[in-house]
């Protein structure tokens, strides 16, 4: 590959991987932000006032115009899972940029 063609697709490659390095650390920065708000949720899920809450809602003993996407029994199921699955990916995915560094 001749010199200048190297160089201009190095800068594409640094253009390239700087956007989603910055992208990925906001991203990171508040899904790690969130983790206290999905561990309550896992608390609260997996607890007596949710059944409660959810009874309630059931029987027509809560405002109609509360929101309630909480209390759907996929809603919070979805939310633990999806973030178990990307919990690992990103272990997944920090072992394979170890090895390709490594050789």
């Amino acid at each position: 590959m001749e010199q200048l063609a190297r160089i201009k697709q190095m800068e594409q490659c640094l253009d390239n991987a700087s956007v989603a390095v910055m992208q990925f650390s906001e991203a990171l920065d508040k899904y790690v932000d969130a983790q206290e708000a999905i561990a309550k949720l896992g608390e609260y899920y997996g607890g007596e006032e949710w059944k409660q809450d959810f009874a309630d809602d059931e029987a027509g003993r809560l405002p109609k115009d509360l929101k309630r996407g909480v209390l759907s029994e996929d809603g919070i199921w979805n939310l633990l899972s999806d973030s178990r699955e990307l919990n690992i990916r990103m272990l997944e995915t920090i072992v394979n940029i170890l090895k390709l560094r490594n050789g």
